[in-house]
């Protein structure tokens, strides 16, 4: 069941995002040549904490020389695959927790 905190959360994440003010995390890695963008967020602090998750789960995954940036910006495309020379789009709703 949704909370009231939760729907006014959510709402203010997409206010955010759509002005282009919400965090996000940008994952590169050098082994698949990737970008990867995770959000959005309301604040820094909560993209800093989910960033540790997505690293993780890439290193799982097998990739090497992770660099993570936080920043405020609106990413056009969710995953780049330098390697492959395409754009893969990803549109899904946002989750509580701020990902998108």
């Amino acid at each position: 069941m949704k909370t009231i905190w939760h729907n006014l959360k959510e709402g203010l994440i997409n206010i955010f995002n759509n002005l282009g003010l919400a965090w996000w995390v940008e994952i590169v890695t050098q082994n698949p040549r990737c970008t990867y963008y995770f959000g959005p967020f309301l604040s820094s602090f909560e993209a800093t904490l989910a960033s540790k998750g997505y690293v993780e789960d890439l290193e799982t995954e097998g990739a090497v020389g992770i660099a993570v940036n936080v920043r405020r910006f609106k990413p056009g495309t969710l995953t780049i695959a330098e390697d492959l020379g395409e754009r893969i789009d990803r549109k899904v709703k946002p989750a509580f927790s701020g990902q998108m």
